[in-house]
């Protein structure tokens, strides 16, 4: 089945850690039979590839590990320092497939609104899930070994919340993680593809 819309070329799903994007791409994916690409991997090649002396704010959490017991707002104010610096690595993928033609799902929690701006070839939405207690049992259901994460369901609330008002402000669809029953079809529609069939949506939370 191919989606409406048809002069799509690279579909962006951000929002911040928890909030479901993984639970959303996936069946996405499958549908429009096309590759997932997580941020995740990319910042891992990245940072394989280069050392702290290079990109010192990349490897901060390796080289300060004391940050992680930080307030809740300086470890945002530092996740979204990290996640500017990592821009131009995104743009550059998202230019690598417009110039290629080869279709993709972006994921993660790295992309900021600024790339999901409506462009030819290019459309995003950013998921949003504000909810700290909900934030608490998404992490509980994907990482049940790794107790209770409240101190990063917090951080996840804050950065979310940030990136939903950048995206807003530049016209960029926010789409609430739930009711999860109706997510991937207002994913779709917020995509400008046409809605998909009903189907159960992938089990993975991320």
């Amino acid at each position: 089945m191919d989606a409406a819309g048809d002069d799509w070329c690279v579909l962006l799903i951000g929002g911040a850690s928890g909030t479901g994007k993984s639970r959303v791409s996936y069946p996405l994916a499958r549908w429009l039979g096309v590759s997932v690409l997580e941020t995740d991997d990319l910042v891992t090649g990245v940072k394989a590839a280069t050392t702290p002396a290079q990109l010192p704010l990349l490897h901060y959490w390796d080289t300060h590990p004391q940050a992680y017991q930080w307030p809740a707002h300086r470890i945002d104010e530092l996740t979204a320092a990290v996640n500017d610096s990592l821009q131009p690595v995104f743009d550059a993928v998202i230019a690598d497939h417009l110039d290629t033609g080869v279709r993709v799902i972006v994921e993660g929690d790295h992309l900021l609104p600024s790339l999901a701006v409506p462009r030819a070839g290019v459309r995003g939405m950013i998921l949003h899930e504000p909810d700290v207690e909900q934030l608490v049992r998404n992490y509980a259901s994907r990482e049940p070994g790794a107790g209770q994460q409240r101190s990063r369901a917090e951080v996840s609330a804050l950065l979310g919340t940030r990136l939903a008002e950048q995206a807003t402000a530049l016209g960029v669809p926010v789409i609430t993680a739930r009711p999860w029953p109706t997510t991937l079809d207002r994913t779709a529609t917020a995509l400008g593809l046409t809605r998909p069939n009903h189907r159960r949506l992938h089990p993975r939370v991320g």
